[in-house]
């Protein structure tokens, strides 16, 4: 991705952001950026790695989520403040997306985000990765980290960051933590547990998702780490509508699905990939 396609991205975001009190589309950005809708589509798609009516979808309904948990507002004043025109079309997509309704999340009182705001970088570096590139994370790359952690909240629902910060300081001691970097930011992150052969956490910077990326991850794991046996992850359940494609990747490198689970309170299930001793991971 070029400069000039991160410049028009970012302040097509910038513009969804200052106005997601409103109806948006992609007519609607696109006319204020005096840009060609379709050519728009595209790179936000590309880009981003979400259309960009996924994108406004997500984040008004977060800005809903929080909104319930930390306003006294109704929930059809919230409605029209997401850019809703009616409280049962917000119902309706809110139920979708987070599982319950809005009184439901209002009365847990737990809010946790869909999808924050994405932050593109400008300009990129190397585009054509290995598993050398991966390296063992170090104390020092916890703020990189858990910025990659806010822009791929988008697969890990009812994440509770206090909670993985202090995890990930543990995993880090003990090596378990490993990360890939570009031009000092942190593209790649994963956690993982070799006694229990899980990948328990794996975040890719939303701009290098079409690098194959998770793919050298994998390569990683099988070079010594966990290999010669069954590795799992768990994901998204098949039509879940919050779900950005995470499914799709991992069934496109090789991953089985197994048995439906809950965790932390939300559907999901478990995926499980063959990782060859002493070769590269299996894809088939």
């Amino acid at each position: 991705m070029n400069t000039q396609t991160a410049h028009i991205i970012s302040q097509a975001i910038r513009y969804i952001e200052e106005h997601l009190n409103q109806k948006l589309d992609l007519d609607m950005v696109a006319g204020a950026l005096h840009y060609s809708k379709y050519h728009l589509h595209r790179m936000f798609k590309r880009t981003v790695g979400l259309t960009l009516h996924d994108y406004v979808r997500r984040r008004q309904i977060t800005e809903a989520a929080k909104l319930l948990v930390a306003s006294d507002k109704t929930i059809i004043e919230i409605a029209v403040i997401s850019g809703y025109e009616s409280q049962q079309a917000f119902h309706d997509i809110f139920k979708a997306m987070y599982k319950v309704t809005p009184g439901e999340f209002r009365e847990a009182e737990e809010f946790y985000p869909l999808q924050h705001e994405i932050r593109l970088n400008v300009t990129t570096g190397k585009r054509n990765f290995t598993k050398d590139d991966i390296r063992f994370a170090k104390s020092s790359d916890m703020v990189d980290w858990m910025e990659l952690v806010r822009l791929a909240v988008d697969g890990f629902p009812r994440l509770n960051e206090a909670e993985y910060t202090e995890n990930l300081k543990r995993r880090i001691a003990d090596k378990e933590a490993m990360i890939l970097r570009d031009r000092g930011a942190a593209v790649g992150i994963m956690v993982f547990s070799a006694e229990a052969g899980a990948i328990e956490f794996l975040a890719v910077h939303p701009q290098y998702r079409n690098l194959g990326i998770t793919k050298i991850f994998l390569e990683r794991l099988a070079d010594g780490l966990i290999c010669g046996r069954e590795v799992s992850i768990t994901t998204y359940r098949e039509g879940d509508k919050a779900d950005t494609g995470y499914r799709k990747e991992y069934r496109s490198l090789g991953f089985a699905e197994r048995e439906l689970l809950v965790e932390y309170g939300y559907p999901t299930q478990r995926f499980v990939f063959c990782m060859k001793s002493g070769e590269e991971a299996r894809y088939e």
